[in-house]
Parts: C-alpha cells; sequence; structure tokens
C-alpha cells in the first residue's frame, strides 16, 4: 500500500530477496518508471528512462555503480543519477530508498530535480566565453553552468532554429588568437577570453554541386527541403555510409525511385565490414532501393539550373530530381589557417587530453579535433561520432574552470535503417578479423572486430544489451581476447554474463 505525505509517496516495490546483489529490477511508484539496483547490499533507486530518449534502462548493462544505455550508449550512476557519458544532457532523478521486514520500499519526491545543484562560486577570472554551436560547445556550456561558472556564454550559429539534435555552425572568417577577437563573415568582430573551437566538419563536395537541387544533409531546412523534393521523384543518393543509407532508408516509401551510387562494393564496407554491409544493402533492396556499387559519379548534369541526370564513371546515365550527397567530411578550421593554431596533416586542431590547443585560454571539441584515444594507447584520432562531441564538452568545459579532468571515453554510435537499429563501440581502425555470434543472415547478430588477437570494437543488430556491456569493459580496460570471443560465438547460449571479467 502506498503512503502519502506533502509531495512524497512511498510503496512498498519488492522483496529484499528479489534482487540479488549485482543485479537491476524496474518497478513502478505513482506512475514513475524507477530503476531500483542492488550492490554490496544496498539498494540504491534512480530514473527508468535514459534522458536521451527514453529507452528504457533495465534493459541496458549493469556494471558497477554504472548502468549504460542499451539504444545510443549513454551511462548515468546509479547510486547519484549522475550522467557520466554521453549523448544526452540530463541526470536522472534520484530516489529514496529503504529496507524494513524484508521488505524493500521507494519513496518519490514530485519535486525531484533531474540537475545536480549549481554551487554560485562565480569565476571572477572568467567574464566572457564564446562557442560554437553543437553538441560539443553545448555540453560545454551545460557543464559551465553547473560548475558555478556565471559569467556570460556566447553561442554562435548561423542556423536559423536553436540546436536541435543534428547542428550546423557558423561561418567564421578569421580568428587573432593575440587579441583574442573573431571575425565573422558579415565583418563583425567579437572579443573572447576564453574560445571553444567546434565547427564540426566540411562536407565534401562533387561535380555538380552549384545545381540547384543537389543537396547536402546539414541542416534541418536541408532535412526538409530534401523529404519534399524527393516526395514522388526520382531521388539520387551519392555515398554508401551513414548520411547516404539513412537517407535512401528515409526516402525508400516517399520518393517514386531511389538509386544510391557508392565507391565501395558494399554499404559500410571500411567501418562495419563486408557481410553487414552487405545486409544493409540487402534490407534497402527489398524495399526497391537500386544500388550501384564500385562505382561512382563522372558528372551532375542540369538543363536551367535544376538537376537532370547524373553520369556514371562506367557511362550509364540515370535520370535525376534530385541528388543528395553524402559522401564524408573534412575538419572545417580553414579559418584558423593564418594562426598559430596547431592543426594536423587531416585539417583536424589538435588537442591535448584536456581538449586544450597549443595556444592559451583557446579549446577545441567535437568532430573538427584530433585528440588522444586511451582505448588506442593515446594515439590522436578524429571521430566524428555525436556521444564523442559531448564527451570533448564537458572535459572542455572543465578546463576552461581549471578543473583538470582528463578525456577517458569509448566511441559509441549507431545508425537507424527501417525501424532496426545497429549499435557499435569501441575503435576498429586495422582490425584484421570479424567473429560472429549469430549471423547477418537472420538479421541478429553479435560482431567482434579483432586486431591483434583483441576485440577493439563490436557491432551489434538485435543483440541488446551486448555492445553496451562491451563498451563498459572496453572503458574498464578489460582485455578480450580472440579466443574468448570465438568460445563465446560456438556457445548455444547468448548468455553475456562471461562478459563481466575479474
Amino acid at each position: 500500500m502506498a503512503t502519502k505525505q506533502c509531495d512524497e509517496i512511498t510503496e512498498m516495490v519488492c522483496l529484499e530477496s528479489d534482487l540479488q546483489d549485482g543485479q537491476m529490477k524496474e518497478v513502478e511508484v505513482d506512475q514513475n518508471k524507477i530503476l531500483l539496483v542492488r550492490n554490496n547490499g544496498e539498494f540504491t533507486a534512480v530514473g527508468g528512462l535514459c534522458t536521451h530518449y527514453g529507452a528504457p534502462l533495465i534493459k541496458g548493462a549493469l556494471v558497477g555503480d554504472r548502468v549504460r544505455c542499451p539504444f545510443h550508449g549513454a551511462c548515468f550512476n546509479t547510486k547519484t543519477g549522475d550522467i557520466e557519458e554521453f549523448p544526452g544532457l540530463d541526470c536522472l532523478p534520484k530516489y529514496k530508498v529503504k529496507v524494513e521486514g524484508g521488505k524493500v520500499y521507494v519513496t518519490t519526491d514530485k519535486k525531484v530535480s533531474l540537475m545536480p545543484l549549481v554551487c554560485h562560486c562565480r569565476q571572477c577570472n572568467i567574464c566572457e566565453c564564446l562557442c560554437f554551436i553543437g553538441p560539443a560547445s553545448l555540453q560545454c556550456a551545460e557543464t559551465l553552468r553547473q560548475n558555478g561558472y556565471e559569467g556570460r556564454i556566447i553561442m554562435v550559429t548561423k542556423d536559423e532554429q536553436l540546436p536541435l539534435d543534428k547542428t550546423k555552425l557558423s561561418k567564421v572568417k578569421s580568428v587573432d588568437t593575440e587579441a583574442k577577437t573573431l571575425t565573422f563573415s558579415d565583418g563583425t568582430n567579437q572579443h573572447y577570453d576564453q574560445l571553444l573551437i567546434s565547427t564540426g566538419g566540411r562536407p565534401l563536395q562533387c561535380p555538380g554541386a552549384e545545381l540547384k537541387n543537389v543537396k547536402l544533409l546539414e541542416s534541418y531546412k536541408d532535412a526538409t527541403e530534401i523529404h519534399q523534393m524527393s516526395a514522388g521523384n526520382k531521388a539520387i543518393i551519392v555515398g554508401t555510409s551513414f548520411i547516404g543509407m539513412e537517407v535512401a532508408a528515409y526516402l525508400s516509401d516517399k520518393a517514386d525511385s531511389v538509386t544510391v551510387i557508392g565507391s565501395s562494393k558494399f554499404p559500410f564496407q571500411s567501418s562495419l565490414g563486408p557481410d553487414i554491409g552487405k545486409m544493409t544493402m540487402q534490407m534497402l533492396e527489398e524495399k526497391n532501393v537500386k544500388f550501384y556499387t564500385s562505382n561512382g559519379v563522372a558528372e551532375i548534369r542540369g538543363e536551367n539550373g535544376k538537376v537532370k541526370e547524373v553520369v556514371l564513371k562506367n557511362g550509364e546515365v540515370l535520370p535525376a530530381d534530385i541528388v543528395i550527397v553524402g559522401i564524408g567530411v573534412i575538419p572545417n578550421s580553414n579559418f584558423l589557417k593564418e594562426t598559430s593554431v596547431e592543426i594536423d596533416s587531416r585539417n583536424a586542431v589538435v588537442v591535448d587530453k584536456f581538449m586544450k590547443t597549443n595556444i592559451p585560454d583557446i579549446f577545441a571539441a567535437g568532430d573538427v579535433v584530433s585528440f588522444p584515444l586511451p582505448l588506442v594507447g593515446h594515439k590522436r584520432v578524429n571521430i566524428g561520432h555525436w556521444q564523442l562531441a559531448q564527451a570533448h564538452g564537458r572535459i572542455a568545459g572543465l578546463s576552461m574552470l581549471n578543473q583538470q579532468v582528463v578525456i577517458n571515453t569509448v566511441p559509441y554510435f549507431w545508425t537507424m535503417l527501417l525501424g532496426k537499429s545497429i549499435r557499435y563501440t569501441g575503435y576498429g581502425e586495422g582490425y584484421t578479423d570479424i567473429v560472429f555470434k549469430g549471423s547477418t543472415e537472420e538479421r541478429k547478430f553479435l560482431a567482434f572486430y579483432i586486431k591483434d588477437e583483441e576485440v577493439v570494437a563490436a557491432a551489434s543488430l538485435n543483440f541488446d544489451p551486448a555492445v553496451a556491456r562491451l563498451a563498459e569493459m572496453l572503458l574498464m580496460g578489460k582485455r578480450i581476447t580472440k579466443a574468448q570471443a570465438i568460445l563465446f560465438c560456438f556457445h548455444r547460449s547468448d548468455d553475456l554474463s562471461w562478459l563481466q571479467l575479474p
């Protein structure tokens, strides 16, 4: 029976014996879904739904005092509710728990706050922070405010909308690092005391990009126009990585026809491997999407300024009403070329483990940076993942406040195709073998990417929460050998408890 006192409601949710150490259970109190966890004999309770997109955390991976969302990899502390890995901004609500007479009671409070309290200790030595809008800068601003920074934060963007779950950057013309000023493309200037560079990536173009109906997908406006121009028309997509494949899946039941052009034999071939690539290709072919692989665009022809047809490198000519280009990006750092900010050979801004550049008071985060990844022995990498950008932003914000916290995260991303989500964690560049549990033919699998006889990454479909659990293991520095992966793959059970390595 529930008891009510002011804004609090207390209910008995289970018996003490119902949960053993290292187990979790979803319960409900006053219509609130709550995750109840038992560790070291202690019960704790936090919100049961991920604050990113509402995924049920009971389906996630519990490792110690952290639960990782099975969908997109966000991590939360099960004692405090704090968000410890991204995507997402909000923490989980925390609830009171008591055990009496072998029964477990949880108390909800209608006034419970999702965010940690801000310590109002104004950072007097910092008066103005300038950031470019994107996931990294949004997380940086959130971190600054949560840690008591009350100075002015300026967010810069050329989008007409407020930040969405997909953002684009502002046009910066130049930076004067000595005068601490930025000059924008409209000629205006802006002073900064500290600067966060989070300008993301610049899309690569193909011949004919100047024609009216050749589109990139960078903003909400782009998405709206692609939808409108494609409906009932012939859509051609150039590129077989994440943008291209997701757009093809979306348009498969909206456009009159959808054609995909790719340079590799299968989609995702370099990132996920040929088997998974072949499976995704078959999924879209079942929706009447046509592929021209091991090919490319020689020319895009227009008429009266609009797309008319696409000429392939093999000579074939395809009629087109709209062409969507998704052939990759390069770090957007050209505006820094006249400065002393260190840029690597791939155009990425070089940062250290605190997201600091080589210039005082200038930090960088997100797709524009090359940063030391602990997972690969602190080798510098440039990775364009939403989750990583938020992790960068948090570390940059703490560094701006002179809190020296090093970047320590494991890449985690996902792609959604026709209602099916492929999840991936780790860093698989240079892998030499893939070991499968299940199969791509069944469209249920867990794939281990092997390098130097160890698992360096994993991908899955319909195998939750395997990738979430693997991410926690990789973050903890646990070594999973190829032999262990093979043994698991030949085992009849899908039980992942073997991954709880000591």
